[in-house]
């Protein structure tokens, strides 16, 4: 199920497979690992999605999210006194995670505040267009992830599936 096509981003990133124990059976040849096209599929279709952000104390808070993929970046919202609103602001590096155990994306990266016009325009209509809600204000609530590392994989392909993309040198 390995894709062959490649995309910008993929070309933009260092694929391989990731550091598993070698208790894991994980192939270390390429051949299986998914393609870029894959994971901006799943990223595109996913209704829900789980965040990961980190508490003052240190602790891992985790929360169901809607939000929408495009131009290889995820967007969503959240209260900016909410506690995944707070986390972000002290630390805004996050972890996004699809809700399927059986085709696993794992996006890590760091939020940034959408504050551009235009994009937070494009935003509100691709996210009308997949829930029916409109998102009302870019009132520092918005957020865009551009991946850092992307960890994905078919749990019932799992010795021959398993890839991480690597971007900007991470």
């Amino acid at each position: 199920m390995a894709e062959t096509m490649m995309t910008n981003a993929e070309r933009d990133a260092l694929r391989q497979r990731p550091g598993f124990a070698p208790g894991y059976g994980v192939e270390a040849n390429p051949e299986g690992m998914l393609g870029w096209v894959w994971v901006d599929e799943r990223m595109r279709v996913a209704r829900n999605y789980w965040v990961a952000t980190t508490a003052a104390d240190g602790r891992a808070q985790v929360a169901p999210v809607w939000g929408v993929w495009f131009d290889n970046t995820f967007f969503f919202g959240t209260g900016v006194t909410s506690r995944k609103g707070r986390n972000l602001a002290r630390d805004p590096r996050l972890s996004i995670n699809l809700e399927s155990g059986d085709e696993v994306v794992i996006l890590e990266g760091v939020a940034e505040p959408l504050t551009d016009p235009a994009l937070f325009a494009r935003y509100v209509d691709t996210y009308d267009a997949k829930y029916a809600i409109r998102p009302e204000s870019a009132d520092g609530g918005t957020f865009f992830v551009r991946p850092r590392r992307v960890f994905a994989w078919l749990e019932h392909d799992f010795l021959q599936t398993p890839t991480r993309w690597t971007f900007g040198g991470c």
